[in-house]
């Protein structure tokens, strides 16, 4: 989608919002971005400015049920003379409870289902209060973006269908299926299912699936249990198995690939308001060959205006070895001042032949509230690792709320 395209309609959301007999309420935020960094394709210095917009206009009609959502951005490259560019990531009309049971959505939209997303420049329609299932659908064109902008071809499809439970206080429930096209013919195929359920007031079960036609395999599996046997303690349990798919029309489908598998125990608990600790052990498996991954993190803030984070991994197994930490300090010397500065080190072996690395982040930032309305934040580091002896980047932003 052009510059062009983009500018003109979100120009086009105050006259709107104007023409209502009645006052429209517009919020949004404006983010204007300055950053710096090298382009890892090109190994360039790139810089460039960014304005992201987000808004939302409601009370447009009378009932208060039509509102109008957005979100893009627009950058200027300064640097290396790559001009003027813009995304749109969602500009739609939303109109909710028509006669009670309907939701429907027009315009550029994120749609997120249990068999799989989309970004689609289409609609989606929402039948509910009928009873204890609901159901939805959606279509549109299938919207991806490249290195330069929008990649979408004239060809790109997506369409999805989910019915779920509606009005269950503790369980939620879906199934879904989503299928999307190419200009080669259908390129996803898949049905989704997912579960949530709460129970006694300290229990929560919850589970995912994926299933994918074209491979006729399970792409992803997912199931978990979180226990909260007292406020301040948490344990999860959870068992995780991906299997690698690709579009059905790309070469890349015919590739062999491995199925992977991780079982996974963490415990969360807080002490108190200046000390939290987490702790958490996950098993590794692919396709027969295992790694082993440890973490240990806490939180600790001696005083109000400091708080310090401290996070340690270690992993020994196949892909390689690792043992690896972060440190990161923030400090609120005054209310509207917010300092921080952190360190991450690694240390770490992908086989013998290549020995013993190490890869460093150094960073900084800051951030400061002008007003209610206005802040401004700058964060600046340092990468050092195998592959460059130093990689300087950042970005200062200027917040505006309305």
């Amino acid at each position: 989608m052009g510059i062009k395209w983009i500018l003109r309609a979100l120009a086009c959301i105050p006259l709107l919002a104007a023409s209502t007999a009645w006052s429209a309420e517009v919020h949004g935020r404006s983010s204007t971005q300055f950053e710096w960094f090298n382009d890892i394709f090109t190994g360039n210095k790139q810089a460039e400015f960014a304005e992201y917009l987000n808004l939302s206009i409601t009370n447009i009609d009378k009932a208060g049920k039509f509102s109008i959502q957005g979100y893009g951005r627009v950058t200027q490259d300064v640097r290396n003379g790559e001009g003027l560019n813009g995304r749109l990531y969602y500009l739609y009309g939303d109109y909710r409870d028509l006669f009670d049971k309907v939701d429907i959505r027009l315009g550029r939209q994120f749609v997120n289902y249990a068999a799989g997303s989309a970004l689609i420049d289409g609609g989606q329609i929402q039948l509910k209060n009928i009873g204890p299932v609901a159901f939805s659908v959606m279509g549109g064109r299938n919207v991806f973006f490249d290195l330069n902008g929008e990649g979408t071809r004239s060809n790109d499809f997506a369409f999805a269908a989910a019915a779920y439970l509606n009005g269950f206080k503790n369980t939620d429930a879906e199934i879904s299926y989503l299928m999307k096209f190419d200009k080669n013919g259908v390129a996803r195929d898949n049905l989704g299912a997912s579960f949530k359920q709460y129970l006694f007031n300290s229990l929560k079960l919850y589970a995912n699936t994926r299933f994918d036609f074209a491979s006729e395999t399970f792409s992803e599996v997912l199931a978990g249990v979180k226990f909260f046997p007292m406020a301040n303690l948490v344990l999860t349990g959870e068992w995780y198995q991906s299997y690698p798919t690709f579009d059905s029309t790309s070469i890349y489908s015919v590739f062999s690939v491995s199925r992977y598998q991780e079982g996974v125990f963490r415990i969360d608990y807080t002490f108190n308001d200046k000390l939290s600790a987490n702790v958490g052990y996950t098993r590794e498996d692919y396709d027969g060959v295992s790694a082993d991954v440890f973490e240990v993190g806490c939180r600790i803030r001696p005083i109000e205006m400091i708080q310090l984070n401290l996070n340690y991994d270690h992993r020994k197994g196949y892909g390689g070895d690792l043992d690896g930490g972060i440190a990161e300090i923030t400090v609120t010397p005054i209310k509207p001042l917010e300092l921080s500065a952190g360190i991450h080190f690694d240390v770490y072996e992908r086989d013998r032949v290549t020995g013993e690395e190490t890869a460093r982040k150094y960073w900084f930032g800051g951030k400061y509230k002008l007003a209610r309305n206005m802040s401004t934040s700058v964060r600046i580091e340092d990468d050092v690792n195998a592959r460059s002896k130093s990689d300087w980047q950042g970005r200062v932003v200027f917040n505006y709320d309305f």
